[in-house]
């Protein structure tokens, strides 16, 4: 299979039954997703596919030939954070760091479906486009957790970053 991994054509043969995850992790050395409950539960692997946002362990790696696939790693240059990146820095939105690389790449596709208009569960008006209040960003964080409890410094980083772009 051949896919693109954060701007990088890559080029892979594998089992038929290696993740995404597994393939990123174990075979491109890009370990900045993480492996936290295998069952798509947590977000701890969350990267952007084709710029959606998925649960690497859920994905089989054979069926993305020709997709796009953006890690933390890709988020920025190699010597320069992201927006939100330092956005997350600057308030203190992780503490052990296990679940920051999945709520960072969440974070990125959440603000882009903003962007386009999609709606959440909790989106007052549906005909305009939605308002970042802590709810929202809440309910649109919700499939990522955080052992650690960081999330009010984890909204006040989207919020900040919503801001700014």
């Amino acid at each position: 299979m051949v896919f693109d991994v954060n701007d990088a054509r890559r080029e892979l043969t594998l089992d038929n039954r290696t993740t995404l995850l597994d393939a990123l992790r174990e075979r491109l050395g890009l370990i900045g997703a993480k492996k936290g409950c295998d069952h798509g539960q947590c977000g701890s692997c969350t990267v952007l596919l084709d710029g959606r946002r998925v649960k690497s362990c859920l994905v089989l790696a054979v069926t993305l030939d020709g997709c796009s696939v953006l890690t933390v790693e890709g988020l920025a240059g190699p010597d320069e954070l992201s927006p939100m990146q330092a956005a997350f820095v600057a308030h203190d939105a992780f503490q052990c760091g296990y679940c920051t690389p999945g709520q960072l790449c969440s974070a990125r596709g959440m603000l882009d479906e903003v962007a386009r208009g999609w709606p959440s569960a909790v989106t007052a008006d549906l005909t305009a486009p939605a308002e970042l209040t802590d709810a929202e960003i809440r309910e649109r964080m919700a499939g990522n957790l955080c052992r650690c409890a960081a999330y009010p410094h984890i909204v006040a980083a989207v919020r900040e970053t919503a801001a700014t772009t």
